[in-house]
């Protein structure tokens, strides 16, 4: 299983068990290189592509660092374990470390693509005892709902006060995964009183939130990131991996189809519409 971020395992970040922001890591990665600093392609010109994150997944053969990947078991199917990746990772780690659900907790998703969709399965599997599941298409709202989300709603305007109203004053753990700014200080505004909004989505460089300043102290509030889910791979894969199997996070559900490489544009059209959760490139 490859990850997007590759951990050295020495920097000052991986040893205090961040390896989500390796430092050379990050480095490689702005850099289009390995983790090693080289370029390991060449062209029949002699030119040497970049490295698409390390991981340089649409090609029929790469080269990768050992340290973006994870051993899986041997019998777990290939379009499975490439879930794990990036959406199992971010999602369900965003729920399970960064927001930190507990049994009890109301919890609500901000955008149910395939990272927003496997943090609905781990607020599940964490025992929160209300889900509420928020996008504009309603086709996943009601995927969400399948997966074990106990409320839905559309996002747009009145989105607060749907979400406020069904949690009886706001949800404890809120997590965005949309990436839009307007839409995370929805999320924030519709936690709760000594709740914590989680974003995981990436934004525009330039865009901006404003949020109000008083309740961040009066109400204890907290505001945080999340990158790869605050995960590290070789330790959560593995778990994640026994919880799948166990039949307690059912991420096959996310799976919307598996496309060949020539079909990659039509893949992507599907995600710009709405259509696909998570597709697999399958190389044959």
């Amino acid at each position: 299983m490859l990850s997007f971020v590759p951990a050295c395992g020495a920097c000052r970040r991986c040893v205090s068990g961040r390896q989500a922001l390796c430092e050379p890591g990050a480095v490689a990665n702005r850099e289009g290189t390995l983790l090693s600093g080289h370029r390991r392609w060449t062209l029949p010109d002699g030119t040497r592509p970049h490295h698409h994150l390390g991981v340089s997944g649409f090609a029929e053969y790469t080269v990768i660092s050992d340290r973006s990947a994870t051993l899986v078991p041997a019998d777990l199917p290939f379009d499975i374990a490439a879930l794990f990746g990036c959406a199992v990772l971010t999602g369900a780690g965003a729920a399970f470390y960064s927001a930190q659900v507990v049994p009890g907790d109301k919890v609500a998703v901000f955008g149910l693509g395939g990272v927003g969709l496997a943090a609905v399965l781990a607020a599940v599997t964490a025992g929160a005892t209300q889900v509420v599941a928020v996008d504009v298409v309603e086709h996943k709202r009601q995927l969400a709902l399948t997966l074990g989300a106990t409320h839905e709603t559309a996002g747009g305007p009145d989105v607060v006060s749907h979400v406020r109203d069904l949690t009886g004053g706001g949800a404890d753990k809120v997590i965005d995964t949309t990436g839009v700014a307007a839409v995370l200080e929805q999320a924030y505004a519709a936690t709760g009183v000594g709740g914590t909004t989680v974003t995981v989505g990436l934004p525009h460089p330039d865009r901006t939130v404003t949020l109000p300043a008083l309740n961040l102290v009066a109400e204890e509030r907290t505001l945080k990131g999340s990158y790869l889910g605050s995960c590290v791979p070789r330790r959560d894969v593995p778990r994640f991996v026994d919880l799948y199997r166990a039949g307690r996070l059912p991420v096959d559900g996310l799976l919307s189809g598996r496309l060949g490489l020539a079909e990659i544009n039509e893949g992507f059209a599907r995600l710009a519409s709405g259509e696909a959760v998570r597709q697999v490139v399958v190389m044959v």
